[in-house]
């Protein structure tokens, strides 16, 4: 397991400082808090209790700033659908986002308080990955996946007789839903250009096109290590989905915009389309018979099941395509408040 960061020097007192300096949305710039980058990311990931301080007071708690800017859609190092049409910059318009993506907690709050009820709790059942056997690989195609009935944003797999952590992503989300949430906050999802503006924070160099890691050449975000699905070795600390914040800021402060979770975005699929593994929640959902098909729409960023041998989208100019209502174990998002 990761090292405590938190324990080994002793620092507990600092704790909430630390995770204040690192929620708050006021005076946010693009850089981390020191003090958190002092500590490391341990005072998020192994305490943090999923709410950003101020929150409920503060329009922007938990939020960063962004400056205007531009940058290159895509990259000519990735699938044949991540090529961008020229090599102009996109201009972007400064806009705020999530420091991470929205977590349990955040949701809980926001279902108690409009008594929200989800898509895949409508429907009553949702997408979920697990671990198959030899067996069931050699039976059905796709048979990490499962269209489990019960399976919801607070019960994920269907079967659990706990909520999940609070500090942990809220999966299990449709379009739809993330929306809902965002509309509640006076906010938005982000556009793929203003998604991928983020997480690519500045750079264009072609690190930006591999696994991520670490000066180490330790993995430095949540994806799965090993022969997938069969084995994940956990190098980088966490098998399966990490609470927020577990792994180093990019240069804007952002945390998790690579692996964790997949991000929704508001815009529809369009261009040539490379399925790469995504679709198949859609086709063992078609299986049961139960899902109705809807708009493919962009989804980005890669999660923990994306892995060197088999889903290779850990990165920033990656993208796929989900349907819009269907929720699915892997999936979450984070939200934006455009300047105005």
């Amino acid at each position: 397991m990761r090292t405590n960061v938190i324990k080994q020097l002793a620092v507990g007192s600092l704790l909430g400082c630390a995770a204040l300096a690192w929620f708050t949305g006021a005076g946010a710039g693009v850089r981390p808090s020191p003090v958190l980058a002092a500590l490391g990311t341990e005072a998020l990931c192994e305490a943090g209790g999923g709410l950003p301080p101020e929150w409920g007071r503060n329009p922007r708690a938990g939020m960063v700033k962004l400056p205007d800017g531009e940058f290159v859609f895509g990259s000519t190092r990735g699938y044949q659908d991540e090529r961008p049409a020229d090599a102009q910059p996109v201009k972007v318009h400064g806009f705020w986002i999530d420091q991470t993506e929205v977590t349990n907690a955040q949701f809980e709050r926001f279902v108690r308080a409009t008594g929200y009820v989800t898509e895949a709790e409508k429907e009553g059942a949702g997408v979920v990955f697990h671990t198959p056997d030899q067996q069931e690989l050699q039976r059905r195609s796709y048979a990490w996946w499962s269209y489990v009935r019960g399976a919801s944003w607070h019960n994920p797999t269907g079967a659990s007789p706990a909520p999940p952590p609070p500090n942990q992503p809220v999966i299990m989300i449709t379009e739809a839903d993330a929306l809902a949430y965002a509309h509640w906050l006076g906010r938005d999802l982000p556009t793929e250009a203003e998604w991928e503006y983020a997480a690519k924070a500045g750079r264009s160099d072609a690190a930006l096109d591999a696994a991520p890691v670490d000066g180490a050449g330790r993995p430095s975000a949540n994806y799965f290590q090993g022969l997938f699905p069969l084995k994940d070795t956990a190098q980088d600390g966490h098998a399966g989905l990490a609470a927020v914040g577990c792994y180093a800021a990019n240069p804007f402060g952002l945390y998790d915009m690579i692996g964790n979770a997949w991000e929704w975005t508001k815009d529809a699929y369009t261009g040539p389309r490379q399925p790469h593994n995504n679709g198949d929640t859609a086709a063992v959902a078609a299986a049961a018979g139960a899902h109705r098909p809807d708009v493919p729409m962009v989804i980005k960023g890669g999660s923990f099941l994306c892995s060197p041998d088999y889903c290779v989208r850990y990165r920033a100019s990656a993208r796929e395509s989900q349907e819009a209502n269907l929720g699915a174990s892997h999936i979450g998002f984070r939200t934006v408040l455009r300047a105005s």
